[in-house]
């Protein structure tokens, strides 16, 4: 996946639901990431064109941040 311009990051919200959400665009589409500071979790969707291999987009995601576990839920569309 390669990265086009800057990633776009906002923290709002109030409360409970007060978080950072993260969008980033590729050349083959997007990566969305909602980080939930309360129960400290993070959701990355990654949507794109192109195939690519989740098993190594979650390993990197579970890495990049430091994550104890994951779960991957894969959807294709046609």
């Amino acid at each position: 996946m390669k990265r086009f311009g800057k990633s776009i990051i906002k923290r709002f919200g109030k409360g409970k639901l007060r978080g950072y959400s993260v969008i980033q665009l590729i050349e083959t589409s997007s990566i969305t990431i909602h980080f939930d500071e309360i129960e400290n979790r993070a959701f990355i969707d990654i949507f794109s064109c192109k195939k690519f291999d989740e098993k190594k987009a979650e390993e990197f995601s579970r890495e990049f941040f430091k994550a104890e576990k994951s779960k991957i839920k894969t959807l294709f569309r046609n």
